[in-house]
């Protein structure tokens, strides 16, 4: 293979977008970040490969406007794996699909046993696609040649790959569904960072003590700004395991905290008077965290035997009548239905369970049209057949 150029300068990035909107076809798009690394999430490269045009790395920290390029391929199809992943990094610098083909999704929904990018190119296209640099930090410059021939792999392949998956979900009658599946995937609105990100540290619900919850809300604080303003990722600063262990020791000394073997990583003592800031702030503060939050999720169904039979047999009966039709559709149970709807239904469920109440809700709930039309019926039988489960067990035996 010719050796691989990052396009960084105006006129390779005009003779790019030149080239593209000559091509013909889907546009295969990829994008690589530097996650585990980097605080943020922006894209370092973003690949892209059509036909007749050929392949093109980009460089997002070099390029500051990218908006003649969407200008030219916005109205394309855009090919993807796993799109969910890269559309965030992707819109941040401008570049916004109208239309997607996500060749991940698309194996899951033809039951693929394997749906990583390597498995599905060897499966459809018989090519071994190595994926040894998938973990790299994409922010190093400059880029190391195999680690670019690593990336415009990921792009060459996929127009072929989306080709043959198109052929697969035609034969099986699903071209519909998946259309269905990837505006989903398009329009999804981003996940809102919740009022109390500090509670995602690891671990975290082990801790009960308010006092100890205030420590770790000020050590994770102190972390994530400190993580922010270095671009450097949280973990690689203190890993969370650390933060815990200050959390259940809970020193009362800076020497204390400087002492505490478990408490680890590259920062801990370089930035030990921030450390040691964040624990005082924890121990001084009165406004001590809830050691409960209270959210509208139903409990853990392996309490709902005890906290409430008749959703336990609800939530039953229509699993695995769900995981009948997803077996006969020969897709994941959790393509076919979000297990976090059915859970919700089950538990609070309509007043009366017939086919329209249980349709409006699942739409409600967010689940797609061919998704409610595939499982309604057999939900609100099976809904019917838990409440008749339920009075037979309650019957005394004569």
């Amino acid at each position: 293979m010719d050796e691989l150029r990052v396009i960084e300068t105006p006129a390779d990035f005009d003779d790019a977008v030149r080239r593209l909107g000559e091509g013909e076809g889907p546009i295969a798009v990829d994008a690589e970040r530097a996650s585990g690394f980097k605080y943020s999430q922006r894209a370092y490269l973003i690949q892209m490969y059509r036909r007749g045009a050929g392949t093109f790395l980009f460089d997002p920290p070099r390029i500051p406007d990218f908006s003649a390029l969407q200008a030219v391929i916005a109205d394309e199809e855009w090919v993807l794996h796993a799109a969910s992943q890269d559309l965030a990094c992707l819109r941040e610098v401008g570049l916004d699909p109208d239309r997607i083909f996500d060749t991940e999704l698309a194996a899951r929904l033809l039951g693929m046993p394997r749906v990583g990018l390597g498995a599905v190119v060897e499966e459809l296209l018989g090519i071994h696609l190595a994926k040894e640099h998938s973990a790299s930090d994409w922010s190093t410059r400059p880029l190391p040649q195999p680690w670019l021939t690593y990336a415009a792999l990921d792009v060459e392949l996929l127009v072929d790959v989306r080709d043959r998956l198109v052929e697969r979900l035609a034969e099986t009658e699903k071209t519909a569904l998946a259309a269905e599946e990837f505006e989903a995937v398009l329009r999804r609105e981003p996940k809102p960072i919740g009022p109390e990100p500090w509670r995602r540290l690891s671990g975290i619900h082990a801790v009960r003590s308010p006092r100890n919850l205030a420590v770790a809300r000020e050590l994770w604080l102190a972390r994530d700004e400190f993580a922010s303003s270095s671009d450097v990722a949280p973990g690689r600063l203190v890993p969370d395991a650390s933060l815990l262990a200050v959390v259940k020791a809970l020193p009362r000394t800076r020497k204390a905290l400087a002492d505490l073997r478990a408490f680890t990583g590259r920062a801990s003592r370089t930035e030990l008077d921030r450390w040691w800031a964040a624990v005082e702030r924890g121990l001084a503060t009165e406004d001590l965290p809830a050691t409960r939050v209270p959210n509208d999720a139903p409990p853990p169904p392996r309490a709902w035997a005890m906290r409430n039979p008749e959703a336990d047999a609800r939530l039953r009966f229509a699993k695995a009548a769900v995981t009948e039709i997803a077996e006969s559709l020969d897709m994941p149970v959790e393509n076919l239905l979000t297990p976090d709807h059915l859970r919700r239904l089950a538990w609070h469920p309509p007043v009366s369970p017939d086919v329209d109440a249980v349709r409006a809700e699942l739409l409600r709930l967010g689940a797609r049209s061919w998704q409610v039309d595939a499982t309604a019926q057999n939900i609100s039988i099976a809904f019917v057949e838990a409440s008749q489960a339920v009075l037979d067990a309650e019957k005394p035996v004569s």
